[in-house]
């Protein structure tokens, strides 16, 4: 019998993929205490798969289940099932995952009804608004609920935890792996974007807006407001990378396609996407990675979202949630275009989110579990 600990890490997501990637790369690191099994479900497969190339990492177990128009029914039954096999057949000593999707929900529950320990990595986030986000804010509570092992980003997540009633024998602060994947990546890969001609001249704003929640009316309101601020800003370029769902793409094309300085690009792969974050000067977003990310790099963000699980960086200053009221959106972005300390104040704040260390910490107490 192997005095290995045995650590199965499932993700399927893009954004799983970003923040497990320097975590797996860490337990590979330590061959000669951790027995590194991953395995993906795929539940996004084009965007998952440029994370594993650009990061080499090779699953032990892809399970392939993206379908066309799928949903949370359909996803959360095939995860369950297949993640089943998976875990009979390795027999894990703990299985890691992370954040708040239904393959970390359902593969959580996989292994808790096969009575394998669950480490949560990202644990502890809250909006306290269990319809928002949907179904994130579930997916993460219920996660939480089963997992043994808590590793919480910050202080706040960490106290969360704590007012849930779980162990708090079990619950470590360890920054947040998202930076540990940024500061990676800017410093190893300086990929351009094909095809994307910004001019040097002008300040460039990044938009993402993706989310369930803001589907219909809101992402109608965004796309008005960054129409307004090209027209009334001729020192501005605007970059949207548009996520392939047809309930984002039907209402951005309508409404900001072949609009001079407002380039509406496809999805980009990570190590591109960071070095469009590098190189911008304001960023909007509901992602909530790039609520982590972009401190780093010194960009202020603002949030086109009503609630954060993110309180910290709001208090920290390194974001503002702006929601999405067209007006509201227009008068912060036209702040920080206009004032330069404004700016400076968001650009240089601390980033609460960590040092680039996480991985390396959760795998000093990943190795402690058979001592």
């Amino acid at each position: 019998m192997s005095d290995k600990v045995k650590i199965l890490t499932v993700f399927g997501t893009r954004p799983e993929a970003i923040k497990m990637a320097p975590l797996v790369k860490e337990i590979e690191k330590n061959s000669d205490t951790l027995d590194s099994v991953v395995c993906v479900t795929a539940q996004h497969r084009q965007m998952l798969d440029q994370v594993l190339e650009l990061f080499d990492i090779k699953p032990d177990f892809d399970l392939d289940i993206m379908k066309n128009n799928q949903n949370l029914w359909s996803l959360t039954s095939d995860v369950l099932l297949k993640t089943k096999e998976v875990i009979e057949k390795v027999q894990p000593d703990i299985v890691l995952v992370h954040g708040d999707t239904t393959t970390s929900m359902a593969a959580a529950l996989s292994a808790f009804y096969a009575k394998v320990p669950i480490g949560h990595v990202e644990a502890g986030l809250r909006t306290f608004d269990k319809y928002y986000p949907f179904p994130e804010e579930i997916n993460r509570v219920f996660v939480d609920s089963l997992s043994t092992y808590f590793f919480a980003p910050t202080d706040k997540s960490c106290q969360n935890l704590i007012n849930s009633q779980l162990p708090s024998k079990h619950i470590y602060k360890t920054g947040n792996t998202v930076i540990d994947a940024l500061l990676y990546t800017v410093n190893n890969h300086s990929e351009e974007i094909e095809g994307l001609k910004l001019k040097s001249d002008l300040k460039t704003v990044l938009l993402t807006s993706h989310r369930r929640e803001n589907f219909g009316e809101p992402i109608k309101n965004i796309c008005s407001a960054v129409l307004e601020l090209v027209q009334n800003n001729k020192n501005i370029q605007v970059v949207y990378p548009v996520h392939p769902n047809p309930n984002v793409q039907k209402p951005v094309f309508e409404l900001l396609d072949n609009k001079e300085r407002i380039h509406l690009i496809k999805p980009l792969e990570y190590a591109a996407f960071c070095n469009l974050m590098k190189k911008s000067h304001i960023i909007l977003t509901d992602s909530g990675g790039v609520q982590e990310e972009a401190p780093s790099l010194g960009k202020p963000v603002l949030v086109l979202r009503d609630t954060t699980e993110r309180p910290e960086a709001v208090e920290y200053g390194t974001v503002k949630l702006v929601g999405t009221d067209k007006n509201k959106i227009i008068t912060n972005v036209q702040l920080l275009l206009d004032d330069e300390n404004e700016y400076k104040k968001m650009a240089e704040a601390v980033n609460p989110y960590g040092d680039g260390l996480a991985s390396k910490r959760i795998v000093d107490i990943l190795k402690q579990i058979k001592a």
